[in-house]
């Protein structure tokens, strides 16, 4: 299913922007920033933090706490 398909406006609605999205919703919902940074194939933690716009600080507390 396409962007077209769901009643979204394709020049408003790019994959990148989903892409956030979606890592933005997961980070939300469970706190895990590991997990968001498997997802987005990211290699360092800060990229992550950075990417989804949260604080430092916070993210770093939570990422703490996951086994790597």
């Amino acid at each position: 299913m396409d962007r077209a398909e769901v009643g979204l406006e394709t020049t408003a609605y790019g994959t990148h922007a989903l892409r956030r999205t979606k890592a933005t919703l997961i980070y939300r919902k469970t706190g895990n920033l590991r997990a968001v940074q498997i997802l987005l194939g990211h290699t360092k933690i800060e990229s992550t933090v950075r990417y989804l716009g949260v604080e430092v600080g916070d993210a770093l507390a939570i990422a703490e706490h996951v086994d790597l």
